[in-house]
């Protein structure tokens, strides 16, 4: 490898707006972010399915599979 031609890659903590703390190297600095896995609604659990003027419902029954019969 070349010598001086890379970037400084000091520690770096990255802060979450629920709390959430991570420890990590970054060409970047520290820094803040408004989600994390840590609270983020699909990784925790709390995923809510907004249902639109019934579009999941339209959705489904469209491409529901149907039972075809077997010839016998």
């Amino acid at each position: 490898m070349k010598a001086n031609i890379h970037p400084e890659f000091p520690e770096s903590t990255i802060t979450c707006a629920c709390g959430a703390v991570a420890k990590t190297r970054s060409t970047r600095g520290s820094f803040s972010v408004d989600i994390c896995a840590e609270c983020h609604p699909f990784y925790t659990g709390k995923q809510k399915l907004m249902d639109t003027a019934g579009r999941v419902e339209r959705f489904r029954k469209k491409y529901a599979k149907e039972e075809t019969p077997k010839a016998t």
